[in-house]
């Protein structure tokens, strides 16, 4: 098979960021087609087209570059640029751009033939923000996986998000401006029957403009986005489809099976309530087709994607900014439940194990606690509402607020606080791990985590706090 060796840097570097394994041998390489010009999109200009050889049949995904000179997701009015990609004439995926600076995106395309492929590239005047005039693409890749290459099934399954469009969140085009797509993964679990595996998918908006509060986000999830598991599927041992299997989540955070429409193996959905649960029945302006290629690794919180592409973090702020959900600064801020300015916040991850496990509506859980050098406050994550404290015993993202410009070298301990929720069941906690803890630059991206513990510390109702890390 001939292979076109033209990968530029970034991609390379995205994918080993990503996890991705490299391929065993020749005959499972991808087949590659890159353009490096220099790629502008405009409004109210004719659309850009980029012709595209594939030398193998198989699902593709494009990498490129973007920006949007003169937008900013923070800015009402200017937050992106939207670029309509088709191929051969199929409408295959939206991108939205925002900012001027160039961000690396990777998004799907579908099944591709062996040969050469029309893309095109259009300014969508419908669903950009009134100040975008035009896109820049760099760096435009094309690559696809054969049936015989172990991305091939994971992409081959994707399915296709088809935009929000609820009247009392805004235009049709909504997506463009709040509750964006950003990213997807996928995760392979076995499945009951041997040889056959469960495929789940999940994507992270921006945020989500219904569901969980701005300041329990923070407490409770350890950031501002939405992250949600959306379609999940099992294929047998030849990796075909197992009739009947695939199910994605509800309104109401319900599993249903899915009964809509494919494209060709593509599951159709449409984000259809203000908490980013799915419909199988799509009919929205707005089509995103992100590639899933990403992963979790075991042992790793969901956030650890927001970790590994720092960009999310960005827009996740900014969208906080513009929709007013920052309380203005003030020497109180941090003793009030209300979010401020996500840089004053230390980001972390706990990792706790509760015996016997949380269920019901009376629960045990952890509170992240931080003292600072200068004083002997404990400022703690769930801002003394129980039920903003962490139940969950997977690896859990949270966040502690702290008073503006702290800084690694300004806290002195880190201590958890066991919380009761309704009545007391007496179950231990077993406190075993810190993953990372990091603030977010004058940028909004994640600087280098400076926090890590391992051990076990126990807390139960006679031992209900404890330090666990000490500068």
């Amino acid at each position: 098979m001939r292979v076109v060796q033209l990968m530029s840097a970034p991609v390379v570097a995205f994918m080993a960021v990503a996890g991705l394994a490299a391929p065993a041998g020749a005959d499972t390489l991808p087949s590659e087609s890159s353009h490096s010009r220099h790629i502008e999109v405009r409004r109210d200009h004719p659309d850009v087209r980029v012709p595209v050889d594939v030398t193998r049949s198989g699902e593709a995904v494009i990498d490129l570059n973007a920006a949007a000179p003169g937008t900013d997701w923070v800015v009402a009015g200017a937050e992106s640029a939207v670029v309509s990609i088709s191929v051969d004439g199929h409408y295959a995926t939206d991108l939205v751009v925002s900012g001027g600076q160039p961000l690396h995106r990777q998004l799907a395309l579908g099944h591709l033939n062996a040969g050469v492929h029309m893309l095109r590239l259009h300014f969508s005047d419908e669903s950009s923000p009134a100040a975008a005039t035009s896109a820049l693409v760099d760096s435009l890749q094309v690559t696809t996986y054969a049936p015989d290459s172990p991305e091939y099934l994971v992409l081959r399954y994707a399915p296709v998000v088809y935009g929000r469009s609820l009247a009392d969140l805004g235009s049709p085009y909504q997506n463009a401006t709040t509750d964006t797509p950003l990213i997807a993964w996928h995760e392979i679990a076995p499945a009951a029957t041997p040889g056959h595996q469960i495929l789940t998918y999940s994507v992270v908006w921006s945020n989500e403009d219904g569901g969980t509060n701005t300041p329990a986000l923070m407490a409770r999830w350890g950031r501002t986005t939405d992250i949600e598991w959306i379609y999940s599927v099992e294929v047998d041992d030849h990796g075909n489809r197992v009739a009947g299997s695939d199910t994605y989540q509800a309104p109401n955070h319900a599993t249903l099976h899915f009964s809509g429409k494919y494209e060709g193996d593509h599951a159709l959905l449409e984000t259809c309530t203000s908490n980013n649960n799915m419909c199988d029945v799509v009919d929205d302006p707005m089509r995103f087709f992100l590639s899933t290629l990403q992963t979790l690794p075991a042992g790793q919180p969901r956030e650890y994607l927001m970790d590994i592409n720092p960009w999310t973090y960005e827009i996740m702020a900014k969208e906080m900014l513009r929709e007013h959900k920052v309380e203005a600064p003030s020497a109180s801020t941090p003793f009030t439940p209300e979010m401020s300015d996500q840089r004053n916040y230390l980001y972390a991850v706990l990792k706790k194990n509760t015996q016997p496990a949380n269920t019901g509506s009376s629960w045990v859980g952890v509170s992240l606690g931080v003292r600072l050098v200068s004083g002997q406050t404990i400022y703690l994550s769930h801002h003394v509402d129980p039920t903003w404290s962490i139940s969950r015993d997977l690896p859990a993202a949270t966040t502690v607020e702290l008073p503006a410009g702290t800084k690694a070298d300004d806290i002195a301990e880190v201590s958890v606080h066991r919380v009761v929720v309704g009545t007391d069941t007496g179950a231990t906690v077993h406190v075993t791990g810190i993953n990372r803890g990091f603030f977010l630059g004058q940028d909004y991206r994640p600087q280098q985590s400076f926090m890590a513990w391992s051990g076990d510390v126990i807390l139960d109702a006679n031992n209900t706090s404890a330090v666990i890390w000490r500068r």
